[in-house]
């Protein structure tokens, strides 16, 4: 994948939202933390020292003297609170202390009564000890602690204050219990703040730690979550370069599997719409070039006619105005004349059917029927209705099979191949410039057949001169004549060798012409399987 593509990946962008969402909202929760945690946890303490006053009310209520009960009750609710408490009796002697002996908490409170109430009546049993108790608040007066109240009751007062000493801010709470005892209650500031801090460096670790895991966790989601559209975007790539073998294999119920599906099945149908246009082009193309070819064909077709025909047409009517004009009287010329229409005119009516049975087996509307029958038998007899021509022209043929042999083919094409072939090999068969002297004295046709497989090949060998080599990829075609002077000597067309090529095509067999040094041979093959 191009960087630029793996910049702007949907894998890419999946986790860098679900990090920059995560990394938001922990660092949202940082800044609210840090601005209203503090704020919070106070009012908490508030509520905490409220809630443990009215317990240490309800625990202590009009008892003269505490029980071992009350006395670790009254522990219990000062650990668990963390609160550090003091009780005294309206004559300032002290009950009981979370601290144990505290003369700091009841000098505190001390300062409270009498800084806070110096008119008030005090209920002493010693005015002595009042008195004492009285200068000693009245030293700690002096040094007054910053007081700001926060709540103010008639039973308590709630406050923050400092120690001028130490420095420390804390929670006070001061008050009455309903019995006359004075309570004093109160927690560091300090702690609170601290607590605060260390929430807030947790916090911040945690929150790192767990931006770290969740873009891994996240890489690791968005991965299996885009893998298959990843491998869609693939598929879509692979179809728009017309390769329908990509399929979507990613298996699931989701919606991105639904679409795999589909693109599957739109791939399935392209490639056959595609395919059927492919066809139906590939069928117009054959169509035009056959249109084309069959325009050539005509084309070629009439030149050629007229070619052939012009030799004989002008024959005829050259000895016909001759019969006409009566140049010669005697009856020998009249024959003669009446001899070489009749021929001429033969000529032509065998070239106009053989073009005629050529142009059906090129257009496939003569019908091939394929039967079973004996090659040897159609050999010897086409040989034997052929004896008068080879006594004519003084050639031995040579044909030894003695056995029949069965073929598949159609008979009345057969006997039409194998006639034109022993047609050419009487016309063209000559004495063998090669070979032995009793070779070169004889014009000698061999027809043989050979047996390979379930093919029989029949080939016809005439004695003679080979064929020229560039003449050899022509011979097939219309009109085409090696030796013109030869093949209009004996009346030949150049049309045989093409009827050979059409009926051949149409049994799908081969055929073809081998040069020797002593002649050729044209041979065929046939299906023997039975």
């Amino acid at each position: 994948m191009k960087k630029s593509a793996f910049r702007h990946s949907i894998k890419m962008q999946f986790a860098l939202t679900f990090i920059c969402l995560m990394t938001f909202c922990i660092g949202l929760y940082w800044i609210i933390n840090t601005l209203f945690l503090q704020k919070y946890y106070m009012s908490s303490r508030q509520k905490a020292l409220m809630e443990t006053y009215y317990e240490i009310d309800d625990l202590l209520g009009d008892s003269e003297e505490l029980t071992d009960e009350q006395k670790v009750a009254f522990n219990k609710l000062c650990s668990l609170s963390n609160l550090s408490v003091a009780v005294v009796t309206p004559s300032l002697s002290p009950i009981i202390s979370s601290e144990g002996k505290d003369d700091m908490m009841v000098l505190r409170l001390i300062d409270h009564v009498f800084g806070l109430s110096t008119d008030k009546q005090l209920d002493i049993e010693s005015p002595s000890e009042n008195h004492s108790r009285k200068n000693l608040a009245e030293g700690f007066n002096e040094k007054r602690v910053p007081e700001r109240s926060i709540i103010k009751t008639d039973s308590f007062e709630l406050m923050t204050s400092e120690d001028p000493r130490m420095k420390i801010e804390y929670l006070e709470l001061w008050g009455s219990l309903r019995n006359g005892d004075f309570i004093i209650m109160r927690t560091a500031v300090a702690s609170i703040r601290e607590s605060v801090s260390v929430s807030n460096r947790f916090l911040g670790y945690i929150g790192i730690i767990m931006v770290i895991l969740g873009g891994i966790i996240s890489w690791i989601i968005t991965t299996r979550i885009t893998k298959p559209i990843l491998e869609l975007v693939d598929i879509s790539e692979r179809m728009s370069k017309l390769d329908f073998n990509a399929k979507y294999t990613g298996g699931g119920k989701n919606e991105i599997a639904e679409l795999g599906y589909h693109m599957n099945e739109l791939s399935e149908a392209l490639e056959e719409n595609i395919s059927e246009l492919k066809t139906a082009n590939n069928e117009l193309q054959r169509d035009i070039e056959n249109k084309e070819k069959l325009n050539n064909m005509r084309l070629e077709f009439l030149s050629n006619v007229a070619h052939e025909l012009k030799t004989p047409i002008a024959l005829i009517q050259g000895y016909a105005e001759g019969l006409r004009d009566n140049i010669n009287d005697d009856e020998e010329s009249r024959n003669f004349y009446c001899d070489v229409i009749i021929d001429e005119s033969g000529k032509m009516n065998k070239m106009v059917k053989n073009l005629m049975t050529l142009n059906q087996l090129e257009f496939g509307e003569d019908e091939i029927k394929m039967e079973r029958f004996d090659i040897v038998e159609l050999i010897r007899n086409s040989i034997l209705a052929s004896d008068i021509m080879l006594k004519q022209n003084n050639i031995a043929a040579f044909f030894n099979e003695s056995e029949s042999v069965y073929v598949w083919a159609d008979e009345f094409k057969t006997e039409e191949v194998f006639t034109n072939y022993f047609s050419n090999a009487i016309h063209y068969c000559d004495f063998p410039k090669n070979g032995t002297d009793e070779e070169k004295t004889e014009k000698r046709i061999e027809v043989t057949l050979e047996r390979k497989d379930d093919i029989v090949r029949v080939s016809v060998f005439n004695s003679g001169n080979p064929i020229p080599e560039e003449s050899l990829a022509h011979l097939w075609d219309k009109f085409y004549k090696v030796d013109k002077a030869r093949t209009h000597e004996y009346g030949g067309s150049g049309i045989g060798l093409s009827i050979v090529k059409a009926i051949m095509n149409a049994f799908n067999r081969d055929f073809g012409v081998t040069n020797y040094d002593n002649g050729v041979a044209f041979w065929f093959e046939l299906d023997s399987k039975e």
